[in-house]
């Protein structure tokens, strides 16, 4: 045991029959380098754009509380990375490092996504955009290019348009050998129709496109282009910056919850769009917000569904109402007030209710999924999405809990370290914390081998089983797509 009572890493290590991925650790950019190197790449545009991001950060810092709360700025996270334990620093700063110390932190292969980066394909300004992405991927794959066996880092792929995915998600798999890409989403749109300066426009300076239902752009060109590639599209964008979130004292009343919110949106978006219905083969992952709101999610989207079908629909349709019936029971127990009221509109409700829907061809919100049966809604959800979860949140158990989930499903919770980040003040206790759950009783052994091992596997290999050759997980994760297949060689046909 450790000074907080966890086990170590490595007796956690001897109890396991199966290897540790991390699905999303963080490696820190050292500004001073990364800014000359993204100039020599990417020329003056790349840099400025990189130094952008912490450009807003640093401004929003340095003005008084009374001007943020006057402009309505966001209180900015400040001392956000591990200071005193510096070799924990260090780490997340030197990938040679972080490759040695995998082992000692209890984890086999890792998954990296920047840090700085994670804004990079939110950049404004598209010029600016596509030179800072392209040059931190080149940056990117040259920093951890010899580390291929225990470490790949996640390219970032701007969004805006198709086709500025595609070019970029094209060239990073078939020119620098990249294998996972992260996905911006969220993309701000302005409203069209809005005069400068309205009501309106004051209350919707942006509305904000998630790439599945009502995008601005048909994105289904890229689905198919990923799917050709062996791609698995992640998600690692936050809301913290919008909305309800603009608090401009309280970093933490601004960041709790604001990645679940963002894939909240993304997934539910992709979903009702119809994303997995039209690319059954795709894999979809959304990071560092937990599982807890996946799990409302499911069970909403079949709640709602349920209620909202088109046969459903029926028992609201305001012509199922029988006008004769209300009428005496108003008579009989209402008042004069309501009887002459519905006497004086000839029934109820208005003729015109029925027409009221909005202009829609289709009443059916669940049109594009297709659904045929119920069991469609837990397909369509729970095979192809991925939660990445951080080790200490409890609520990963509920990815597990067949007496909860709607349909006795269990969801792809991925264990993420987020090494590097505030998060994680010791990376040795990471794996520990993620074990209590077993410890605990919350879930079994099976459910932490697919917690920390397989259903990185599934998510990744899915699209390319050739996503972990030359690794040290090779084995292992080949045994794992062999027992997909195997289940879905059974699995009776829909």
């Amino acid at each position: 045991m450790d000074g907080d009572g966890h086990v170590s890493p490595a007796r956690i290590r001897a109890r396991l029959s199966h290897p540790v991925i991390d699905a999303d650790g963080h490696w820190l950019e050292f500004g001073p380098v990364v800014s000359e190197q993204m100039r020599r790449i990417g020329g003056d545009l790349a840099a400025e754009g990189f130094a952008s991001i912490r450009r807003h950060d640093r401004e929003a810092l340095s003005m008084s509380v009374a001007e943020r709360r006057r402009r309505r700025i966001p209180q900015e996270a400040f001392w956000s990375s591990p200071e005193r334990n510096t070799r924990d620093r260090a780490t997340g700063m030197l990938p040679r490092l972080l490759y040695e110390r995998l082992g000692e932190l209890g984890i086999d292969f890792a998954v990296l996504y920047p840090t700085v980066g994670l804004r990079v394909p939110r950049i404004a300004d598209d010029k600016v955009r596509r030179a800072t992405c392209r040059a931190f991927n080149v940056l990117t794959a040259d920093y951890f290019r010899d580390f291929a066996d225990r470490i790949t880092p996640a390219a970032v792929i701007p969004v805006h348009t198709p086709e500025e995915a595609i070019e970029e998600v094209t060239y990073c798999t078939r020119q620098l050998g990249f294998k996972v890409t992260m996905f911006g989403s969220l993309v701000p749109r302005p409203v069209d129709a809005l005069a400068p300066g309205s009501a309106e426009a004051a209350r919707f300076v942006a509305w904000y496109d998630t790439l599945g239902l009502d995008s601005a752009h048909d994105y289904d060109p890229l689905w198919a282009s990923c799917a050709e590639l062996g791609i698995a599209p992640t998600f690692h964008t936050g809301a913290r910056r919008q909305g309800l979130r603009l608090s401009p004292t309280n970093f933490t009343y601004n960041h709790i919850g604001h990645f679940a919110a963002a894939g909240h949106a993304v997934c539910k978006a992709l979903f009702l769009g119809g994303v997995t219905r039209r690319f059954p083969a795709l894999r979809f992952a959304f990071l560092e917000g937990g599982v807890a709101w996946a799990c409302k999610l499911y069970a909403d989207l079949i709640g709602h569904w349920e209620k909202r079908n088109r046969q459903a629909l029926e028992h609201t349709d305001p012509r199922a109402l029988d006008r004769a019936l209300l009428m005496e029971l108003a008579q009989k127990h209402g008042n004069d007030e309501v009887v002459g009221a519905l006497r004086q509109r000839g029934g109820w409700p208005d003729p015109d209710a029925v027409a009221a829907t909005g202009g829609l061809d289709d009443l059916d919100d669940y049109a594009a999924c297709r659904i045929e049966r119920k069991e469609d809604l837990r397909d369509l959800f729970v095979t192809p999405f991925y939660f990445g979860c951080e080790a200490d949140d409890p609520m990963n158990a509920w990815a597990f809990d067949r007496r909860v989930n709607p349909f006795g499903a269990r969801l792809n919770a991925l264990f993420g370290s987020d090494i590097g980040h505030f998060d994680v003040p010791d990376m040795l206790e990471v794996l520990p914390e993620a074990y209590e759950l077993v410890e605990e009783g919350l879930i079994s052994a099976e459910d932490f081998r697919d917690f920390t091992f397989a259903n990185a596997v599934r998510l990744w290999g899915a699209g390319n089983p050739g996503f972990f050759k030359g690794t040290v997980v090779e084995k292992a994760a080949a045994a794992v797509l062999a027992e997909a297949a195997e289940a879905d060689r059974k699995a009776p046909a829909r």
